[in-house]
Parts: C-alpha cells; structure tokens; sequence
C-alpha cells in the first residue's frame, strides 16, 4: 500500500500516485504510479535541474482529478533564499497531463538543463498487489522526432506509453530533456501528454486515453459541478456534517468508472488503489447507501450487472448460469487467464444483493421499465440461489471454491482467509454458510415477491417467494440462535455446527429482515454494548473473541460501511436511538479523516486512543466508505420511500443542531427533509 504522504488524483480506472514532489519511482511492491484499466503506465517520472532533484514547498489537492506542486531545486536546507522554482500542475482524464513551469526570481540570468526521466514497467496491478513482478513479454521504447513509444507485448496483448512535449525536446530511451536560458523574472512552460494505448491484435487501438489538454480539464470541471449540482444539498449547524456529505458527492465523482462495453455510463468503482474496477457486492452495497442521493449510478450497476450475469458452468471463474460476478479485471493477467477475473464470479452474496437493489431502486425511482427489463436476470439469480448456491441440500446459500488455485477462499464480504471461526479460534471447514447472506436471500425473495406480483404479472411465482421466504426465515431463527450469549452465529459449517463468534454481521440481518421480532432487543443491544461498539463504530469482531484484533483486517477492525448498515438495520427494528449512536460515533471518525473515511480503522476503543487509529493498507478513497455517510444521514433522517411519496422520521442526537437535506430526487419529484437533534447520545451509551 502506498503510504499515507503520497498523492493521489484519480477519474475513474485512471489514477496517479506519487511523491509529494510529483516524481514517481515506483518499486515493483508499491502502487505508485499512473495506472489505467490495471496497467502501470508509468513506473518512473523523475523531474530534476542542472541534474538535482527537487524539493517541495507544498502541494495542493486541487480537485480529484488535478494536483498541483511547488518545488525548488536543492535539499530543505538550501532553498531559504531560492533562486529558482517550479510548479508541476497535472491532471488525469483518461490519461495524463502535466504542465512545468520554470521561475526565474534571479537578477541575472541561468542557463538550465531540465530532464525528466521516464520508464514504464507494465505491470499488472495484481503483480504490484501480490508483489511479483515477473514479466513474460518484452518492453521496446521507439524515439520518434516529436514523440517517445514505450511499449510492452505478449503475444496479442500490447500496450503502450506515448509521451509528447508542447515546446521542443530531446528524446531518448529513457526520457527526454530541455535546454533553456531564462532572463531575470522570466519563466518557462511546457506542456507534457502521455496517452496510455491498448492495442489489439491488429495493431488497431482498441482504447485510447483522452488527451488531457485545457478543454477536456474544463469538461471534467463541468461534469463535476453538474454532478454536484444534481445532489441534494446538505446544511447543518453541525459544520463537519455537511463538509463530509461535500467531500463524500465528490469522492463519489471520482470514483465513477466507465465499463468499455458501455459507452461512458458509470458505475461506482469499489475503491484506490486496488479495486479501480467493477465489483458486484461493493457497486451494488455502494448504491444502496447512496439511492437518495446520486440514483443514477444504480440503473447503470444493475444493467451492466445483469448483462454480465453467468451464463454456464465454470470452474476457473467459479461462473453458474444466474450468478451476478464478483469482479472485472483488464490487465495481463486476466487477459492470460493467470487470474480468474475476466469477469469472476467467486462472490456468495451478489447474486441476492443484485435483486435487494432493484427492487430499492424501483421504490425511489418509479423506474418499472428497468424492473421488466430485468425480469429474467431476477428469476435467473433466484434459480441460482436455490440450485447451484445450496451445496448442502439444507436451503442455504453455501460457498467453497472450485478454483483452488486463485479463487477466493472466503467468497463473503468478509473476505480475508481467517475472518470466519468457530469461539476457540478455529477455522471450519467448508463449505461454509455465513449469516448475513442468508438475510440477503431473504430480503431478496420478499422485494421479489412484490416485483413479481406488481410488475411481472405473476402473483404465482410472488406467492412461492413468499412462502420460502417464511421458510427460510423459520428455519434460521431455528438453526443459527446462540442461545446462551443471545445473537446469531457468524456462520455454520457443513455438520450444521455453529461458528459462534459475535461478528457485526448480526446488524445486517437487521437490515435484511429475518431476525424474529422478540430476538431483535438483543441483537440491537449486542450493536451498541461495549464488545461492539468502539465509540467510532462497530468492530467486525467482538472484543473478547479468540480471534479479536483491534488491526485484523476482519477481526475486530471497524468498517464504515459495515456499521452504516447496521444502523440501518436498527433503524428497520424501530432502534432509532441506538441507530443514532453508532452513527454519530463514524461521523465523528470522519473529521479526523477529512471527511474521506478509509476502507477500515482500528477497533481500539474511543476512550483509550482518542482518535481514530488509521489501518495501515486501508484504500482511500473507497466506494463504500464514501456511501456510509449518506447512508448514516438517511438513517439518522428516516428517509423511506412510502407508496410513493417520501416519508421523514427524524432522530438525530443532541449535538448535530439541525441538518436540512435539500431536493431529495425521487418518484415524487424533489423534496426537503428537516430535522434537528433530540437524542442524548450520552445517556444511551451508559
């Protein structure tokens, strides 16, 4: 993972990621780098003068597509009286951008010798990620009179780096440099493009990067005052409230990614610098947190997911005809089936998740049209559900992995190899049956019923979801109960034996439904007792388990996503207040983040660190971290789509004042929602 001084601008599946004095010297371990569709393009792109490198004075994160910095030659020491500086200003929209400019602040005149060193390794993002950079085709570079080719091909898989210079320069291998005489006061500009190019076979391109000059800058600008322009606004006497909903609307521009199948429609990208590409379970969770806020990127995730949805039986990408995929990848390694992810499939709960969604969307948007359109991908993802996901015979969606060579072990959203155990710490054996999918086949069937019996014609097939939803329901009160500490057990393994860890999954089966009405108090409890609840949120795992670790990845770590959805699940139960805690405690985090919360942070608990504690590889930006927030507002606003109109049941606590959600987009048109804080957090958490 980069470390946290590096700057980053991202749009989209393009992202820079470099020094704070702009350079790249990326290692074959580190993302740094430009990367484009899980490609490096750049691995080195070093700036210097008269051979020295540069120092910075500064940087500034203009927008999430642009940076700025300023730079003087020489070691920190040595630049109190600087004769000279320079300011590199990027940008990415497909490709990259950089302008240099050169001051002067002498009275006599200097001749400079300005290089910038370029190199271009290729690698695929799951080299840099798995550490292995082991390249099997060959890397060329072609100096031409106006331009540098790096290049790299294997076989029919080509891709290149064009790098090209507004004022004239040398090129070579490795680079190209400036010769420049300056006047006192008088500064120099060049403009330098570098496309990223896939090539096909044929040698025809089959995608190339925009050029990033001043009228593509300005588009981004525009697109991105359009897309905050189309959110709701967010007022709130509680300042920091409102500036993380702003740095969440923006986050969310940035992490829009295009699909090459469809034509410049997005969807949101699950997170940098690791996940800049579509995942079923993060795009899907990502939308449903944001539904009230940017719609739009729903009816994109769900069409795109539907037109992808497996077709067959295979075992290399884990695909079955109804199975909605896991996770898409572009780079060398897809191409040449050394992963799996071309698309992959290894994923147990978007299938059901890609239903719950649909639904949701259609009771904000009005849209039936898409609800028919995707008739037969919901009734193919059901089929899936029962045939293909129950591998013991018992009615619950199972998972083991039949690429047991680079399939995922875990194929839950709590993904890592050790995140599912039994109390002792153990690991069961698969297949294995975690928790929160069952609620998510749940929840599926029961909006399924409605869309069948509304918009498909078919109460019969309506009335069938109904009734195994009831079943299913009965079934896991039954089977998953840990009677003696009063919640639900984090899985079963084949025997039907409980993996009894109390795990933040229990607020998602909230959120889903299926808990019994008289077991809710306890599990609601359980979300804001002092095992779960850190005071910033909920750990994955509760302290006091085995396996609990304030840092482990899934094992007492708190996620913001997670607890958003636990709040939301609360708020389901008729948990308002207890909704409000564990909101209140992520908003909190999210000051010390800037309002940009990471993928995860530590479950050390708020009174020993009084901060926050950052998780060393945590991605940032990330899709469903940037959602929890809007998510916690509609929680914390009780914002609900209700025949057809939009119904508002505030509770907010005590310190958050009053919070205006303005132009709520919906089948009603556009609404406000009002409400100020009544909540005394304080006696709630004793």
């Amino acid at each position: 993972m980069a470390p946290s001084h590096t700057v980053r601008i991202l749009d989209g599946s393009t992202f820079v990621v470099c020094e704070a004095t702009g350079d790249i010297e990326a290692t074959p371990t580190e993302p740094t780098g430009l990367f484009s569709f899980d490609t490096r393009y750049l691995s080195k792109w070093v700036l210097t003068v008269n051979g020295e490198r540069l120092n910075a004075l500064s940087y500034d994160d203009l927008q999430y597509f642009e940076s700025r910095f300023f730079l003087v030659p020489g070691l920190a020491t040595h630049y109190v009286d600087a004769k000279l500086s320079i300011i590199r200003e990027r940008a990415v929209g497909g490709s990259f951008r950089e302008n240099i400019t050169i001051l002067n602040h002498d009275e006599k005149a200097v001749d400079l010798q300005v290089r910038m060193e370029a190199g271009c390794d290729f690698a695929d993002l799951f080299e840099v990620k798995d550490e292995i950079l082991n390249k099997k085709g060959e890397t060329y570079a072609e100096v031409e009179s106006d331009r540098l080719r790096i290049g790299y091909r294997r076989g029919n898989f080509r891709r290149e780096t064009v790098i090209s210079s507004s004022e004239p320069t040398r090129y070579d291998r490795t680079g190209f440099s400036y010769t420049i005489h300056l006047e006192p006061n008088e500064q120099w500009h060049t403009a330098v493009d570098v496309q990223t190019l896939a090539l096909g076979p044929d040698h025809r391109d089959l995608r190339i990067g925009l050029r990033v000059h001043g009228t593509e800058r300005l588009a981004l600008q525009h697109d991105l005052e359009e897309w905050i322009a189309r959110a709701p606004k967010v007022n709130s006497e509680h300042d920091q409230v409102a500036a993380t909903y702003q740095r969440c609307i923006v986050d969310l521009a940035a992490l829009r990614f295009a699909p090459l199948s469809l034509g410049g429609q997005t969807l949101p990208a699950a997170g940098l610098p690791w996940f800049m590409t579509m995942f079923g379970r993060d795009s899907i969770l990502t939308c449903l947190q944001t539904l009230p806020f940017t719609p739009e990127l729903s009816a994109t995730t769900l069409r795109i997911l539907g037109a992808l949805q497996g077709t067959r039986c295979d075992d290399f990408r884990e695909e079955d005809p109804g199975r909605i995929l896991h996770e898409m990848r572009y780079g060398e390694s897809a191409a040449f089936e050394e992963q799996p992810h071309s698309p992959y499939y290894g994923s147990v709960d978007a299938t059901p998740l890609f239903v719950v969604l649909l639904d949701e969307y259609e009771r904000w948007s009005g849209d039936a049209a898409l609800v028919k359109e995707l008739e037969q991908e919901c009734r193919r993802a059901f089929r899936w559900m029962d045939e293909y996901a129950d591998l013991v015979g018992n009615g619950y969606i199972w998972y083991e992995r039949r690429n047991t060579d680079t399939g995922l072990e875990n194929q839950c959203w709590k993904d890592s190899w050790d995140s599912i155990s039994y109390a002792d710490g153990s690991l069961p054996p698969f297949p294995r049956a975690t928790c929160e999918v069952q609620g998510y086949a749940y929840d599926a069937k029961m909006r399924g019923a409605r869309l069948a019996r509304e918009f498909w014609d078919d109460p019969g097939f309506a009335d069938q979801l109904e009734r195994e939803a009831a079943a299913l329901k009965e079934r896991f009160n039954r089977d998953w109960w840990v009677e003696a500490g009063g919640y639900y057990a984090l899985a079963l393994d084949p025997d039907g034996r409980q993996c009894d860890v109390l795990t933040s999954n229990v607020g998602h089966l909230l959120w889903s439904g299926i808990v019994d009405e008289d077991r809710a108090e306890q599990v609601a409890h359980h979300l804001v007792g002092p095992r779960l609840f850190s005071g910033w949120g909920v750990r994955t795992l509760a302290e006091g388990e085995v396996r609990y670790n304030p840092i482990g990845y899934h094992n007492g770590t708190v996620w913001p996503f997670d607890t958003s959805f636990c709040a939301w699940g609360l708020r389901r139960y008729g948990f308002a207040e207890e909704a409000a805690v564990i909101a209140n405690g992520i908003l909190d985090a999210a000051c010390y983040f800037d309002g940009r919360l990471p993928e995860a942070f530590g479950g050390y608990q708020r009174e020993q660190t009084k901060f926050p504690v950052e998780y060393p590889t945590a991605c940032s930006p990330q899709a469903w971290s940037t959602g929890a927030p809007l998510l916690l507002l509609r929680t914390m606003l009780g914002l609900e789509p209700h025949e057809g109109h939009l119904a508002v049941e505030p509770r907010l606590p005590v310190g958050m004042g009053r919070i205006e959600v303005l132009d709520i987009p919906g089948r009603w048109g556009r609404v406000d929602a009002f409400a100020r804080g009544r909540l005394d957090l304080h006696k709630l958490a004793d």
